[in-house]
């Protein structure tokens, strides 16, 4: 079954190319006309306000493997401010649990990105965390989409220089239902 977010995008990108190739044939036909300046109230660009949809994003808790033992990670529903979404995070280390932690993290999806997300294409993200003894954390990752509003997801957290956890898990987003 197509997804309702799909259809739109598949439409935007043929009315794209066929005005394209329309503008082409029309540009060699007739001679170019002088420019003209639009209104200087036409220029101010219009204040655009995220899809609601994408306003919040659970993350599902994940796990991986270290050398005998395994970290699981919880993070609370991620809030977006601008292209940033925030959120807290848990780091659980089995049997080590002296290791836990806890922290916050951001990364940045641009409204390009959530786009393409919607598009059903793979999205790359960075961001940076910080445990509560403010150690920084690099984070990477990709997001696959299963449809507009949920799919899989890679993060990779560099807890050093040296040593990276990956985790697998999915996303959803839920627009703070």
């Amino acid at each position: 079954m197509v997804s309702p977010m799909r259809i739109p995008f598949a439409r935007l990108r043929l009315l794209a190319a066929l005005s394209a190739c329309c503008a082409l044939r029309a540009q060699d036909a007739a001679p170019s006309p002088a420019p003209v300046e639009p209104p200087a109230e036409s220029i101010a660009p219009a204040a655009a306000s995220p899809d609601p949809a994408w306003t919040q994003v659970d993350v599902a808790p994940a796990s991986t493997s270290i050398y005998i033992g395994k970290v699981t990670l919880t993070m609370t529903p991620f809030q977006r401010a601008g292209a940033d979404y925030s959120a807290t995070y848990v780091a659980k280390v089995f049997p080590y649990f002296f290791q836990n932690e806890k922290g916050s993290l951001t990364i940045t999806l641009t409204d390009a990105d959530l786009a393409q997300l919607a598009a059903g294409q793979r999205v790359y993200f960075s961001g940076d965390a910080a445990n509560t003894d403010g150690e920084p954390r690099k984070i990477e990752g990709h997001a696959d989409p299963a449809d507009a509003s949920s799919g899989r997801i890679k993060v990779r957290v560099f807890v050093t220089e040296k040593i990276q956890l990956i985790f697998n898990t999915t996303y959803r987003f839920t627009g703070g239902r």
